[in-house]
């Protein structure tokens, strides 16, 4: 098979797949008769090949597959005018923290928002594929273990937790959050978290579980509860 027929044969799975697509299953295609790095060099070639396309080829945690760029999200948002749901900040904050400090307990999550985290949060985010349970910690009670997913990373458009947002980057911090909304609105592949955006909504500061202020001595934890915040 020449190299034109391989990258049409690429195209056509991604495009038709509901799902990313890594290389080792993209090899499947070709009877494993190319190998990895070919794979990807193909990959490589169509990305550059639709780079000028509304449609890109972007590599997640999952694999490989097609999307919308960033900058056209609001015209395809026409096609669907309702607005998607909205999580509340006790939610955003409580991912915000285990993406930025896992793994966590919840214990650890309390100790940094300053109050009682509900277990239906914690559910919510567990049912949405977001966070998962990957061991316990060896104290008393063996606390559960919580970190994030492969599906959080893909719904962001993320191939690892390196491109999460810096903790002072809040216009990205603001993209983060409309593409978790919008995956959770769409079940769709998502747009990657584009460089720049409007900025963060302001925080409010009510000591409750709704809209927590995380301890003022813990600089670092208080900059992730606001990276994934309403």
């Amino acid at each position: 098979m020449n190299t034109a027929d391989a990258k049409r044969v690429l195209e056509t799975a991604l495009i038709c797949s509901q799902q990313p697509l890594p290389v080792r299953e993209l090899r499947v295609l070709f009877n494993d008769e190319l190998g990895a790095d070919t794979v990807k060099a193909l990959l490589d070639d169509l990305q550059a090949e639709w780079s000028q396309r509304g449609v890109e080829l972007v590599c997640v945690a999952s694999g490989w597959r097609f999307q919308s760029r960033p900058e056209l999200r609001e015209y395809l948002d026409r096609l669907h005018p309702e607005k998607p749901p909205r999580y509340t900040r006790a939610v955003l904050e409580t991912l915000a923290i285990i993406a930025y400090r896992q793994p966590v307990t919840r214990g650890d999550m309390e100790d940094i928002r300053g109050v009682t985290i509900n277990a239906l949060i914690l559910k919510q985010l567990e049912d949405r594929g977001w966070v998962e349970v990957i061991g316990h910690r060896e104290t008393p009670g063996r606390p559960a273990l919580f970190a994030t997913t492969r599906q959080f990373l893909d719904d962001l458009g993320l191939a690892s937790l390196d491109q999460l947002p810096e903790l002072d980057d809040t216009a990205r911090q603001a993209s983060m959050i409309a593409a978790l909304e919008n995956a959770a609105a769409t079940d769709q592949p998502q747009l990657a978290i584009p460089a720049g955006d409007d900025a963060v909504p302001a925080r409010h500061d009510a000591q409750d579980d709704s809209n927590p202020t995380p301890p003022a001595d813990d600089r670092t934890a208080d900059s992730a509860a606001q990276a994934i915040e309403t």
